[in-house]
């Protein structure tokens, strides 16, 4: 997960765990820390299998646009690597935008605290049906 709104995190994390999902959930503040996990750390997924992304947009450091890019390039070894945007925005060009670049899925963040909890749940009984492919391996 992707996120630098704390409370936004905690949120999140606790409504996917009501929904059933127990996988481990690693929280990064900002994206130059989450892309130095994802394509290099021993334990990330380029090198140690599958993940699934929870991303926002608007982080302090860079956008999460480019995160977006990094991971769906086309010799990145994350390209499969599924991408939920969770966000505030719901600017249709900024929605159109992340689906070309490979998002897989896109949410809008309720702003209302119950609605929001409401949407998370939703997505994480959802995450616990999918299946999430295994980075590209070379």
């Amino acid at each position: 997960m992707i996120e630098d709104d704390e409370g936004h995190a905690r949120l999140i994390e606790k409504n996917i765990r009501r929904a059933g999902v127990n996988n481990p959930i690693r929280h990064f503040l900002e994206g130059t820390a989450a892309l130095q996990y994802l394509f290099d750390a021993p334990e990330g997924p380029a090198r140690n299998g599958p993940a699934l992304v929870l991303l926002d947009l608007n982080l302090p450091d860079m956008s999460g646009i480019d995160i977006l890019q990094k991971m769906k390039a086309p010799d990145s070894p994350l390209k499969r690597t599924p991408v939920v945007v969770l966000t505030t925005t719901d600017d249709k060009v900024e929605i159109e935008r992340c689906y070309d670049l490979g998002a897989n899925v896109y949410i809008t963040k309720p702003v209302n605290y119950e609605t929001f909890a409401q949407a998370i749940r939703q997505l994480g009984l959802f995450l616990s049906v999918i299946q999430v492919p295994d980075p590209e391996m070379d």
